[in-house]
């Protein structure tokens, strides 16, 4: 039981003791007390009024009273700001807390079992004619995070990818390389897959873009102009041919997609991510059409005079959604509807978690309701964690145009901005050079996920490269240079070879630090922090937010820094204190890398 949840116990007996009525535990909630007043936690008191029959101050003063005198081990005293009861905890009970903390092995993790409910996270989702870029960098950053900390709450988790791999963007790059190409290969160029797919699709839109004006200043109106375009009637027709089976557009599809996924490849492990399973829309989709002309057969959907199979949402208050086009071939929806059917078929889904852009609001709201009405235990209940845009400063990207921010590109850029910055601060002075280069990779990727993962997923987002390396500030750079002077602090401490009563390896053993040993207000402040962590694991999956732990652990890193200039640890003459000191040290950096963990940064041990 946590310091909170026994003073909310105990303010429930005082006021059936002092008042006599029950109250609720949300009634006797501890809040944090705010900084500018002194104590630890707060029990707001107006909800007992009614009942005490007496002023906001007498009716907080007799509480307070009845605690102190009742748990003198726990309440050490009390002081009164109108409504508000603040309570300060006794110095011993934070020693406890951090005594049990120090001895938890995965603490603020709950352990998965075979009965735990079974998550499964959908993140990435990339279309193979383009390279993955900065938008895509935030989604599968923000689904590996939701990954790992649904695992800390104790979920079973499957990882999963759909790979946009077939239709008429994929078309558009295949076509301009064979019209184009003249047999250019990964290997022949020198280029990542992707990247070299990811051009022809951008030089098929420029080639487009010139017919287009050629055939408008040629007096065609713009529907005119879209019918009359041949690249656009050639790519039609290459998806018609690859959806026949077309034995040539396949094989170009192969190859093509072949190239693509050895880059996808190198950018996901780049970037620290991977998935336990990967669908193909190739395969989909037919999955979907079937399902959904069960559906007509069921009388769930209808099919109209043109062939096209829609469904009528007007009772559930939208609106008539296609699922078929009139010449058989299906959409975004159908292929969902088929790659949630086999997603169900492998596995026993509890939960359906998609991790996509805000505008696609409206398709998931959507696909819920068709899966429900298909019969899918999992459809009403499925999750779309839909996150804000990011941008540049510049303003926003446009694939087709090759204005996008190539995942890769950034991922170099931060490598090597933090080399220059690690180098003007003296940071990695001493190391060797592969040493060096491990922490400046380690630094770099670190403060991109942490900029990215601390704003709200639910808020557009301007991403600044040059802003998200500092060590000075709420970035990811800053709490990797807390930890590895925290880790440099613990080697200190071996290489001073302390008497082994006093080593924090020693405290475990026994039981931790001695309950008598004092203990600052500062230190009762950072033992309070480390106390949250469970909560905040546990709020993080709930409201599907790694900003919750990322902003934690950045409060965490900005305590202890305080507590660092102001104590003495090595130097500290007193044992107890001294041990105080190093226990309280080693598990700040225990939980720093815990939460950093769940956001997918690794931590350097020196830098």
């Amino acid at each position: 039981m946590t310091i909170e949840q026994y003073l909310s116990e105990a303010a429930i007996e005082a006021v059936k003791t002092l008042y006599g009525v029950e109250i609720t535990p949300e009634q006797a909630l501890m809040q944090k007390t705010r900084k500018e007043f002194k104590g630890h936690f707060t029990l707001v008191v107006f909800p007992f009024l009614k009942a005490s029959r007496k002023s906001p101050e007498q009716t907080a003063n007799g509480i307070g009273g009845y605690l102190r005198e009742r748990y003198p081990d726990t309440v050490a005293d009390f002081n009164v700001i109108k409504g508000f009861l603040n309570i300060t905890v006794a110095g011993a009970r934070w020693i406890e807390a951090l005594n049990g903390i120090n001895g938890s092995a995965d603490y603020g993790h709950a352990a998965a079992t075979g009965q735990s409910p079974l998550v499964m996270i959908e993140y990435s989702s990339p279309n193979t004619n383009k390279p993955l870029h900065l938008g895509h960098i935030r989604n599968n950053l923000l689904g590996y995070s939701l990954a790992e900390i649904m695992k800390a709450n104790g979920y079973r988790v499957v990882k999963t990818n759909i790979v946009n791999d077939r239709g008429i963007h994929i078309c558009k790059s295949m076509l301009a390389w064979q019209k184009w190409g003249n047999g250019e290969t990964s290997e022949s160029s020198g280029k990542k897959g992707d990247h070299l797919v990811g051009e022809y699709y951008v030089l098929f839109d420029k080639k487009y873009k010139a017919e287009r004006k050629a055939l408008q200043d040629g007096g065609l109106t713009e529907d005119e102009v879209e019918a009359q375009s041949s690249l656009m009637a050639e790519a039609r027709e290459m998806l018609r041919r690859w959806e026949a089976g077309d034995d040539e557009v396949r094989e170009l599809w192969k190859m093509m997609n072949t190239w693509v996924y050895a880059g996808f490849g190198e950018t996901y492990k780049r970037l620290g991510v991977d998935f336990d399973r990967i669908y193909y829309e190739s395969e989909t989709y037919l999955e979907g059409r079937s399902k959904v002309l069960e559906g007509v057969e069921k009388g769930v959907f209808y099919r109209r005079d043109d062939g096209s199979v829609w469904a009528d949402l007007r009772n559930d208050g939208l609106d008539e959604k296609l699922l078929l086009r009139s010449d058989g071939t299906s959409v975004y929806m159908t292929q969902d509807i088929g790659t949630a059917k086999l997603r169900f078929d492998d596995y026993p889904i509890n939960r359906m978690i998609y991790v996509v852009g805000n505008e696609q609001n409206y398709h998931f709201q959507v696909l819920s309701i068709l899966l429900d009405k298909l019969g899918f235990a999992f459809g009403r209940g499925l999750v779309h964690f839909s996150y804000g845009m990011v941008e540049l400063p510049e303003g926003k990207m446009k694939s087709r145009e090759g204005t996008v921010v190539d995942a890769d590109d950034l991922m170099d850029e931060m490598i090597s901005t933090s080399r220059d910055i690690s180098a003007e601060l003296g940071k990695l002075d001493g190391l060797g050079p592969e040493e060096a280069e491990a922490i400046i990779r380690i630094i770099g990727l670190g403060s991109l996920k942490y900029f990215i993962l601390k704003v709200d997923p639910r808020k557009n987002m301007t991403f600044n490269p040059k802003e998200s390396i500092d060590f000075n500030g709420n970035t990811g750079s800053f709490i990797q240079y807390a930890y590895a002077r925290i880790q440099s602090v613990l080697r200190k401490a071996g290489e001073l070879e302390m008497k082994s009563e006093q080593s924090v390896q020693s405290a475990k053993v026994r039981g931790g630090v001695g309950l008598d040993t004092p203990v600052s207000d500062k230190e009762e402040a950072i033992i309070q922090i480390l106390a949250e962590y469970p909560a905040i694991v546990r709020e993080a999956g709930t409201t599907c937010s790694p900003s919750c732990i990322a902003n934690y652990v950045y409060d965490l890193v900005r305590e202890y820094n305080q507590f660092y200039h102001d104590y003495s640890i090595l130097r500290e003459e007193r044992p107890a204190v001294r041990l105080l000191r190093l226990i309280l040290s080693a598990n700040v950096a225990r939980v720093i890398r815990s939460g950093m963990s769940l956001l997918g940064i690794e931590m350097p041990e020196r830098m």
